[in-house]
């Protein structure tokens, strides 16, 4: 990881008590693709699907993501450290919505934790999350919080079960071959977290 800030002004500052200064920015692709290439290419990270690709490759998926309205990246930061990737989508945009029947205010939701020197930290995913899931919800529209993790991806549906997901069905994400992105098919499970009552 490195101290060196995104590009940009956070969208989202919270201070979690025990843990630090929580910062969402949106990713600047120039800036970040390093840092993030040398995220998604490590073994940790299989299940984001892009272990060989290069850093060019991932500055230009960002670039794409930068230019959609629909779909959204951003770089999260602790007490000025770059420690995840957070993304975010219209799930009525996206290829999810073949999966299951999206209703109005409807997100979906990718996390990458970054990688991080010695023991791991007790609670550091799930104070990451938290802020994650206050930032989705402080937007009035966002309803539902949807993620599709890889099905095979055990350590990352225990992880939303714990965090309040109510999982869903297993399906298949069709794939997606366009000139800009090319996504192939995937395996996933859907988890559902609704929106806090009384919001």
């Amino acid at each position: 990881m490195t101290s060196a800030p995104s590009v940009g002004q956070p969208v989202h500052t919270q201070v979690v008590e025990g843990f630090g200064t929580v910062a969402i920015t949106p990713v600047d692709p120039a800036a970040d693709s390093a840092l993030i290439h040398s995220w998604v290419t490590q073994e940790r990270a299989r299940f984001w699907g892009m272990g060989e690709a290069s850093r060019e490759l991932v500055q230009e998926i960002y670039e794409d993501v930068d230019r959609r309205t629909t779909h959204h990246a951003f770089m999260v930061s602790r007490d000025g450290e770059r420690v995840a990737l957070f993304q975010t989508y219209d799930c009525a945009e996206d290829r999810v919505s073949e999966c299951y029947e999206v209703r109005p205010g409807d997100v979906g939701a990718h996390l990458l934790i970054g990688p991080t020197e010695g023991a791991a930290e007790h609670g550091f995913t799930g104070a990451l999350m938290a802020v994650f899931i206050a930032f989705v919800f402080s937007d009035g529209a966002a309803r539902r919080l949807i993620a599709e993790p890889d099905a095979r991806n055990t350590k990352a549906i225990a992880r939303l079960e714990r965090t309040g997901f109510v999982l869903g069905p297993e399906v298949v994400l069709p794939e997606i071959d366009l000139p800009e992105v090319y996504l192939p098919a995937k395996p996933a499970r859907l988890a559902f977290l609704d929106a806090p009552a009384g919001r």
